[in-house]
């Protein structure tokens, strides 16, 4: 059991709701990569999926994503997909394996997975979560308890994601 009071303050976490099949999502990933960037390993970015029934290969995509998860490579293969959206609303699932084996991943593996289905529950429960939430659309960003909608505008949104990492950034340093 460790001591609380030596404990490192919480990281941060910057939930992004985000759909693979998105456009919005795609042009958000300049603001993603500018906080990485900026924050490093101070700043948690957790990719959540919120798959919407207009595109039918976001829920094929958000498995995928979590395969790519699995064996260590979520957000690399996250952003490969959102950067070929054309491609994956053309060519659906093989598209999703052929990115895993761009990236060097178990490809067999990627097609297993979707049929099996073994990471539905995943995106099952951050759906609902996300629906709790308040989350109609993607990106979406919850920092600190506050939801940012990035699916209306994301004029501004990295600022304000900034200004509410920088605080919670110097409340854990009390």
């Amino acid at each position: 059991m460790s001591d609380s009071s030596t404990a490192r303050p919480a990281t941060p976490v910057l939930d992004v709701w985000c759909e693979l099949q998105c456009t919005d999502c795609h042009t958000a990933l300049d603001d993603l990569r500018a906080l990485r960037a900026r924050y490093g390993d101070r700043l948690e970015l957790r990719l959540r999926h919120f798959p919407l029934e207009k595109h039918k290969h976001s829920f094929a995509a958000a498995q995928a994503a979590e395969e790519a998860a699995a064996q260590g490579q979520g957000w690399p293969y996250a952003e490969a997909v959102l950067n070929r959206v054309a491609e994956l609303d053309r060519e659906g699932e093989p598209f999703l394996v052929e990115v895993a084996r761009e990236l060097g991943l178990d490809a067999e593996e990627f097609d297993t997975a979707l049929i099996d289905g073994r990471h539905i529950l995943i995106v099952d429960a951050d759906q609902a979560e996300g629906k709790a939430i308040g989350v109609t659309g993607t990106p979406t960003y919850v920092i600190g308890g506050e939801r940012l909608d990035g699916g209306k505008s994301q004029a501004g949104l990295r600022e304000r994601v900034e200004r509410i990492a920088d605080r919670l950034l110097a409340e854990g340093q009390d």
